[in-house]
């Protein structure tokens, strides 16, 4: 993956950018960053909005893109999100 110049979003001075159903969350000058891939997604029984559902969490050697670290899955953003931020910060505080 090639580093593109621009302002993103973001979260904990980490740039978050979504592209369609792919969330890339991280500085890719790190070890590694977090992808999180948009499987399925489900209709909100209250807002009738669709929302994402069932997520694929992966930890991204930014060295070799190939190359993943760890990878799982998750129902909803929310928690998917959250574990992935756990997987990134252990990986990036191992020497």
């Amino acid at each position: 993956m090639e580093l593109v110049e621009g302002k993103y979003l973001e979260y904990k001075d980490r740039p978050l950018v979504r592209e369609g159903n792919t969330i890339c969350y991280g500085d890719k000058t790190e070890k590694c960053f977090l992808l999180l891939e948009i499987m399925s997604t489900k209709v909100d029984e209250i807002s009738g909005e669709e929302l994402p559902d069932k997520i694929l969490i992966q930890i991204i050697d930014s060295n070799d893109p190939n190359k993943i670290i760890k990878q799982g899955d998750k129902s909803g953003l929310y928690d998917a999100f959250s574990l992935g931020l756990v997987w990134l910060e252990r990986e990036l505080n191992t020497k």
